[in-house]
């Protein structure tokens, strides 16, 4: 069980770090101008 649980836990980390990756560039792409563009990127700067 363990050395499953050792194989499937990068996997599971790839897959979450891929689907915030996804989320944060979709939140970024609806941005209506540059300004809160930039903004929001300031703020996923800060979240990290």
């Amino acid at each position: 069980m363990l050395i499953l649980f050792i194989y499937l836990y990068p996997l599971m980390r790839k897959a979450l770090d891929r689907a915030e990756h996804s989320r944060r560039d979709a939140y970024l792409a609806s941005a209506g101008d540059m300004g809160e563009l930039e903004r929001r990127m300031h703020m996923a700067e800060i979240d990290r």
